[in-house]
C-alpha cells in the first residue's frame, strides 16, 4: 500500500507542478507529500524530480518512470471500472481529435463498429494536424504520433509507428538512389509544412538522431498530397508505414536509406487526467487499442488505384 501511495503521489506532483499543489489536492500537509517522494526516490535509488524553491522538473529517469506510472494507474482504474461498471452503458458526447491522414485511414473507418457496440454515445471526429489543447478545446481524446511531454495528460500507447523515406521507381531511375543522408541535398525532397513543424527529416547517424535538411520545390501541409506526389514521381517523401505500406507492397513506392531510419514515435491516445474517467472515453481507447493489436490489422492492402 505504501508503494502504491508513493507512486500515485509522484504522478500527482508531476501533474500539479509542485508539492504544495499536490498536497492541497489531497488535503494533507506538504511535508507528507515530500516524505512520500523522498521514500520513493530512496527505494528506487534514483532522482525523479529536481526541486528548487520555485519549481520542480522531471529528470530523464523521472520522465520515463512517470509514463509507466500513468499507465499502471490507468490500468488499475480500468480494472476497477470493469468490475463496478460492468452493467453500466457508455453514454454522452465524445469529441475525438486525430491527425488528418491517420484519422481518415485508421480512426474514421473504425467508428461505426465502435458505435454499434456503444449505441448511446454521440461521437464527433475532428481531423487536423495541429497540436490541440485538450482542456481548452473540450477534446475528450486526442490521437497523437509524437513525443509526449505534457505530464498533465494520460497517454495510452495504441501501436508502434515506423517512418521511411520513399520514392517511385521512375523517380529513382531518373535521379539515382541516395546512399547517405548527405545525398538528400541533391534530391527533390517533398517537405511537409504545418504549424510547429520542422523543415527536416530525423535520421540516425553515428548512433544519434539528427534532423537532416530536406528541401525541394514542392511543399504541402497535407501528408496525403505528399504521398500522391511521391507516387507520381515528383521526389522523395518521409512518410509513416501506416500510410505508404500498401504502395510499397505493390511496388509503386520503394524505400531508401533504410539503414539510417530513426526509431519511430508511437501512436498514442491521450486524455486529461481525471479522478473518474467517463466510460465513453475508456471504451473508445480500449476499442482502438484492441483493433490495432489484431495481427492482420497493419498488414498492407495492395493498392490498386490508377495514377492520373
Amino acid at each position: 500500500m505504501d508503494q502504491f501511495k508513493q507512486i500515485s503521489t509522484f504522478v500527482e506532483i508531476a501533474a500539479k507542478g509542485s508539492l504544495s499543489a499536490a498536497a492541497r489536492a489531497e488535503g494533507v500537509a506538504p511535508a507528507m507529500i515530500g516524505r512520500r517522494l523522498d521514500a520513493l526516490e530512496e527505494r528506487l535509488g534514483i532522482k525523479l524530480l529536481q526541486r528548487t524553491t520555485r519549481k520542480i522538473a522531471l529528470t530523464n529517469e523521472g520522465s520515463v518512470f512517470l509514463e509507466d506510472c500513468q499507465r499502471i494507474l490507468a490500468d488499475l482504474e480500468d480494472a476497477e471500472a470493469a468490475v463496478s461498471e460492468r452493467s453500466v452503458r457508455a453514454t454522452g458526447s465524445l469529441l475525438i481529435s486525430a491527425p488528418a491522414g491517420f484519422g481518415r485511414q485508421h480512426v474514421a473507418p473504425l467508428i461505426p463498429s465502435y458505435l454499434a457496440e456503444q449505441r448511446e454515445v454521440v461521437l464527433t471526429l475532428n481531423l487536423n494536424d495541429r497540436m490541440v489543447d485538450l482542456i481548452g478545446e473540450g477534446v475528450d481524446v486526442a490521437i497523437r504520433i509524437a513525443a509526449l511531454n505534457d505530464s498533465s495528460l494520460v497517454s495510452v500507447k495504441l501501436a508502434d509507428n515506423h517512418r521511411v523515406i520513399v520514392a517511385s521507381p521512375a523517380y529513382l531511375q531518373r535521379h539515382g538512389t541516395p546512399q547517405t543522408p548527405d545525398d538528400l541535398s541533391r534530391h527533390n525532397c517533398l517537405a511537409i509544412s504545418s504549424e510547429g513543424s520542422q523543415r527536416g527529416w530525423t535520421l540516425r547517424q553515428n548512433g544519434k538522431d539528427n534532423l537532416v535538411k530536406a528541401a525541394g520545390n514542392m511543399v504541402c501541409n497535407d501528408g496525403e498530397v505528399l504521398h500522391n506526389w511521391a507516387l507520381n514521381g515528383k521526389g522523395l517523401a518521409w512518410r509513416s508505414m501506416w500510410e505508404v505500406g500498401a504502395a510499397i507492397e505493390s511496388g509503386q513506392l520503394v524505400t531508401v536509406l533504410d539503414q539510417f531510419a530513426a526509431p519511430g514515435n508511437a501512436i498514442h491516445a491521450v486524455y486529461a487526467q481525471r479522478r473518474h474517467l467517463p466510460l465513453r472515453i475508456r471504451t473508445f481507447v480500449d476499442f482502438l487499442r484492441h483493433a490495432y493489436a489484431q495481427p492482420d490489422y497493419w498488414r498492407p492492402q495492395i493498392a490498386t488505384q490508377k495514377l492520373p
